[in-house]
């Protein structure tokens, strides 16, 4: 019987993971990873609502719902920001809105291409 060779471990090819670094905001990217769960964020989602009294900017609904009601506060990029950090943390470009309205109305727009 002949001698069995060894087989080389695979796992000194392997790319390391945590050496690259991750972008802030990349198309397609899920809404936990990016800038929008930073405490930075959450701070300026409530001085938004609060500016706008909790009243939608589009229909004028009172935002008292609590998500996922139709009436609970969204806040909306006017001009949407496709990765653009200093658009997507401009005051100037927020508004609030009804979920109902950012979920139907808003999402319609952007789809073509009117927003």
């Amino acid at each position: 019987m002949g001698r069995l060779k060894t087989i080389p471990s695979r796992l000194s090819r392997m790319q390391p993971r945590l050496a690259q670094p991750v972008p802030l905001v990349v198309e397609g990217q899920r809404r936990s990873e990016g800038p929008i769960k930073s405490y930075r964020w959450q701070k300026l989602r409530q001085k938004i609502l609060a500016r706008d009294g909790y009243i939608c900017q589009q229909t004028g609904v009172a935002l008292i719902g609590k998500y996922p009601e139709a009436n609970s506060p969204v806040v909306d990029h006017i001009k949407p920001h496709r990765g653009d950090l200093d658009l997507f943390w401009d005051e100037s470009n927020l508004q609030a809105v009804a979920k109902a309205w950012h979920d139907r109305e808003k999402q319609s727009l952007e789809k073509r291409g009117l927003a």
